[in-house]
């Protein structure tokens, strides 16, 4: 049995527990409810594509900004969830991921590599299917772009 909650912005779904849950059937395991918000598996699969080397960030440009800007603020920092969109059912998720990649990194094996990362993760921590991860990439990241926003800021401290 599976029950929705929404509260403010976020998306709560209830189901059954365990390997049960996954076959529909109630069993031992079935003595109450998990719930997993819609933020928990944007967070897991967040993290999950930032562990995959060639990634340099998630997020638009808008988003990145915005996330930048949190940063500078005492005690925050830039949101895990920055640049994932996810849609979470009774069983299954889908995430919808905007990247940006390293310079001379191949973009297809990139994303099949965070693909299979986001999909492992979501899948293991929380038991829902994914039944897709779309990539969007929004953006290189060169190496001059770096080191010339180092200058910049050496520059202003002498």
């Amino acid at each position: 049995m599976d029950m929705t909650e929404t509260t403010g912005a976020t998306t709560v779904r209830a189901t059954e527990t365990g390997a049960a849950a996954r076959r529909g059937e109630g069993g031992p395991g079935g003595r109450g409810r998990t719930t997993i918000a819609d933020d928990v598996v944007a967070k897991i699969a967040g993290m999950a594509a930032r562990e995959v080397p060639g990634i340099h960030a998630l997020g638009g440009g808008l988003a990145r900004t915005m996330g930048a800007m949190r940063e500078r603020v005492p005690g925050r920092r830039a949101g895990v969830t920055t640049g994932v969109k996810v849609e979470v059912g009774e069983r299954q998720s889908a995430v919808d991921l905007d990247v940006v990649v390293e310079y001379g990194v191949a973009i297809p094996d990139l994303a099949a590599e965070v693909r299979e990362n986001v999909i492992a993760a979501v899948e293991r921590m929380t038991g829902l299917e994914v039944v897709e991860v779309n990539i969007a990439v929004d953006d290189v990241h060169l190496p001059e772009e770096e080191e010339e926003g180092e200058e910049t800021v050496e520059g202003r401290v002498r």
